[in-house]
C-alpha cells in the first residue's frame, strides 16, 4: 500500500500543507504511526475540504469526532475508494508525455462537472482512464471534436445514474437510518453499501453493453446493406426516420390540481407505457419532456401503429388522454440527440393534435405503404413557426 509524507500527501489530496497539518492537529486525519499518510487518508481529507466549501466550520468538525458524535471512518469503506486522489502529474506535464493537447486533456474535468482547470493543476486518478481513452483516439484519426461528443454523452448518462442512485440511497436508507437513531457515518461504510456499490457498477457496465449490443448491430446491418447495394444484390429500402413527439393533454391544469406527487406517478405511468410499447416497434424514447416524450422511429409505419397503441393503451389506462405528431425526414442525431426541421415539423405536428389524436405529414403516409394503418386528411394545415401550409392526416386503426 502506497504511502506519503505530509508534502505529497498534501498535492496529492489537494488540500494546502498547512491545511493537512491542521487537520491532523484538529484529529480529522491522523496519519499512520511513522507520519505517513495513506490513500483512505487522502480521501478524509479531501472530502473534508468539500465540507468546509461548503460552510462547516472545520473546529466545529474535529471536536465532534473527537468526542465521538460524528465519524468520518466510512471513508476507508471500499465503496468509497472512487473518492480520487490528484496524480503525481499536471495536465501540462501529461500533455508534454502523450502528446494529447492540453486543452483536451483539460476538457475530462470540465466534462464532468467540475470547473475548467488550468496547465498547472494535477490530474485526478480517475481522469486516467480518458487521458488513455483520447490518446488512443488520437493515434486512430478520430476527430478531437467526435471524441468530445462521446465523453459528453457518457458524462450526462453517467451524471443521472449517479444522482438517482445517491438520491434512493437518501431516502431508501440514511433517511430511514436517521430515523432509527443511527448515524449516517454509520450506514455509509456498512457491508450493505459496499456490496451495493460493486453490484450496481457491474449492473451499469451490463446495461451498456446492452446497449452497445443494439447499436452495433444497426451500424454492422448498415454496412452489410451497402456492401450488398454496391455488389448488385441488394436495393435497400430508402425511408426516412420518423420523428415522434406525445404529449399529455391538461398535464399542466393536473399539476396545478392534483399536486408534483400525482404528476411524478402520472409521468411514470406513461413513460411504462411509452417504453414497452415503443420499444417492441423498434422505436425509442430520445429524451422526456416534462408532459410528454420525443420519440425516434427508423420505420415511419412502425411509428404510426406504436403511436396508435399508446394512445390507446394510456386512455384504457385511465390516465389523460395524449396527443401524438409525427414527420419523417433527415435529421442531425448528435451527443444522444435528433435535431434538424424534421424534429421541429413533428413537434409543431404535435401542438396542432387534439386529444386522443395522432397526426401525420404526408411524409409519414407515403412512408407507411403496408402498414395496418388508416389515413385521413384533415386539409392543409398552418402551423405556428412554419412556412406554407403542410397537408396533415389523422391516423387510425382500419375498420
Amino acid at each position: 500500500m502506497d504511502t506519503y509524507d505530509l508534502a505529497e500527501a498534501a498535492e496529492r489530496s489537494g488540500v494546502s500543507g498547512d491545511d493537512l497539518a491542521r487537520l491532523v492537529q484538529l484529529g480529522i486525519v491522523t496519519p499512520n504511526d511513522d507520519g505517513q499518510f495513506t490513500a483512505g487518508h487522502l480521501r478524509r481529507a479531501g472530502l473534508v475540504q468539500n465540507l468546509a466549501d461548503s460552510g462547516i466550520p472545520i473546529e466545529g468538525l474535529g471536536s465532534a469526532i473527537r468526542s465521538g458524535a460524528v465519524s468520518l471512518d466510512f471513508i476507508e469503506a471500499p465503496a468509497f475508494t472512487r473518492f480520487s486522489a490528484l496524480s503525481g502529474l499536471t495536465f501540462a506535464q501529461m500533455a508534454e508525455r502523450t502528446g494529447v493537447p492540453v486543452d483536451q486533456l483539460m476538457f475530462i474535468r470540465e466534462a464532468a462537472g467540475s470547473v475548467a482547470p488550468g496547465p498547472d493543476e494535477r490530474v485526478r486518478d480517475e481522469e486516467l482512464p480518458y487521458v488513455d481513452l483520447l490518446e488512443a483516439a488520437g493515434r486512430a484519426g478520430i476527430r478531437a471534436a467526435a471524441i468530445q461528443q462521446v465523453v459528453r454523452a457518457q458524462s450526462d448518462s453517467t451524471r443521472r445514474i449517479a444522482e438517482t442512485e445517491a438520491a434512493m440511497w437518501q431516502a431508501e436508507v440514511i433517511e430511514p437510518a436517521i430515523r432509527q437513531g443511527l448515524r449516517p457515518d454509520q450506514v455509509l461504510g456498512g457491508e450493505v453499501g459496499d456490496r451495493m456499490s460493486a453490484l450496481t457498477e457491474r449492473a451499469v457496465i451490463a446495461m451498456y453493453h446492452l446497449h452497445q449490443m443494439r447499436a452495433w448491430t444497426a451500424n454492422i446491418l448498415e454496412g452489410v446493406e451497402m456492401q450488398l447495394a454496391a455488389a448488385g444484390l441488394h436495393s435497400r429500402l430508402e425511408h426516412p426516420p420518423a420523428m415522434c413527439f406525445l404529449d399529455i393533454t391538461g398535464y399542466t391544469r393536473l399539476t396545478q390540481e392534483r399536486g408534483d406527487v400525482a404528476a411524478v406517478q402520472l409521468a411514470e405511468d406513461v413513460g411504462w407505457i411509452v417504453r414497452q410499447t415503443s420499444v417492441r416497434h423498434g422505436g425509442r424514447a430520445v429524451k422526456w419532456l416534462g408532459d410528454g416524450v420525443m420519440l425516434h422511429y427508423p420505420s415511419p409505419g412502425s411509428g404510426v401503429v406504436a403511436a396508435l397503441e399508446i394512445v390507446a393503451s394510456i386512455t384504457a389506462a385511465g390516465l389523460p388522454p395524449a396527443h401524438v405528431g409525427l414527420h419523417a425526414g433527415p435529421v442531425i442525431f448528435q451527443e444522444g440527440d435528433y435535431y434538424g426541421q424534421t424534429v421541429n415539423l413533428a413537434s409543431r405536428i404535435a401542438d396542432y393534435a387534439q386529444a386522443g389524436d395522432v397526426i401525420v405529414s404526408q411524409t409519414v403516409v407515403d412512408a407507411s405503404a403496408g402498414s395496418p394503418v388508416a389515413f385521413r386528411p384533415v386539409g392543409p394545415v398552418d402551423l405556428k413557426g412554419v412556412t406554407g401550409a403542410m397537408h396533415l392526416y389523422a391516423a387510425s386503426q382500419p375498420g
